[in-house]
């Protein structure tokens, strides 16, 4: 698979991975970690409104918003420890890449994407499969959120 395929602001984030090597893939994923917004104080007090996604080896909790705004944008939200830098790294680019997509953009992302980050060698295969998760998890919320509005 080819970044063509992934909408543009994700094709620059697998891009800018794909440049590096092995160990400037980690500091990047770990740059991306320290990026990732905080919640809204709407969702910060309301931890029923996030879903745990418990193939990641940390806790992690997401929600996707759409439909409540005027330019049908999807808007995605997580909450991962600080201690956990490899998850909140994920977190981070996923929303770095998709927040603000429309459903269509985010439900064409293949699910094998994460493995175009090139880290499939310089962490373990479950952490991987905690992304991939993520994004399954983005994907089945978008389609379930579409569905209920069509």
């Amino acid at each position: 698979m080819t970044t063509q395929a992934l909408p543009s602001a994700l094709a620059a984030i697998v891009d800018d991975f794909q440049a590096l090597s092995e160990p400037e893939r980690l500091q990047l994923l770990l740059e991306f970690s320290e990026g990732l917004p905080e919640l809204p104080d709407r969702l910060k007090d309301h931890p029923e409104l996030l879903e745990q996604v418990v193939e990641c080896q940390s806790p992690l909790f997401l929600t996707v918003e759409t439909g409540n705004n005027d330019d049908g944008a999807v808007h995605l939200f997580f909450k991962a420890p600080a201690e956990a830098p490899t998850t909140r790294g994920f977190a981070g680019v996923l929303h770095e890449g998709l927040d603000g997509l429309s459903a269509d953009e985010i439900l064409s992302v293949p699910d094998d994407m994460p493995e175009l980050l090139g880290l499939t060698r310089a962490i373990t295969p479950l952490r991987m499969r905690g992304m991939t998760a993520m994004l399954g998890r983005i994907k089945r919320k978008v389609a379930a959120e579409s569905r209920a509005q069509a």
